[in-house]
């Protein structure tokens, strides 16, 4: 869940109230254990964000930073890189013929076929 918290303060252009409530949103996700809450605790989860995204966004904006705001499009090429280093090229995602390729599991008419393991 935490994996999607992404870094907010000194970007140009600034973090959007959106942006910093959806961080807070996955950060009260992930101290609750939970991505909604039951009836019963739903007014003390939409606090709990709330109070969150007051503080997220009053850090972000009141942090004494002096070196120069970075570009949201510079950044996520560098972390496109450092994945692609670390996990290599993820294979059938940008491949242009994958629609093409029929689908080994499914019948012609389109519904899943039963396999061996299934009868």
């Amino acid at each position: 869940m935490c994996r999607n918290i992404k870094t907010l303060a000194n970007f140009a252009p600034p973090a959007t109230d959106d942006e910093i409530r959806a961080s807070a949103l996955q950060f009260v996700r992930k101290l609750s254990g939970t991505t909604r809450p039951s009836r019963a605790n739903e007014v003390v989860f939409n606090r709990a964000v709330d109070e969150v995204t007051t503080a997220a966004h009053r850090l972000i904006h009141e942090l004494q930073i002096s070196t120069p705001p970075r570009n949201r499009d510079e950044e996520r090429r560098k972390a496109h890189e450092r994945g692609l280093k670390r996990f290599g090229p993820v294979s059938g995602r940008s491949s242009p013929d994958r629609a093409a390729r029929p689908n080994p599991r499914s019948s012609p008419g389109g519904s899943v076929a039963m396999t061996d393991r299934e009868t």
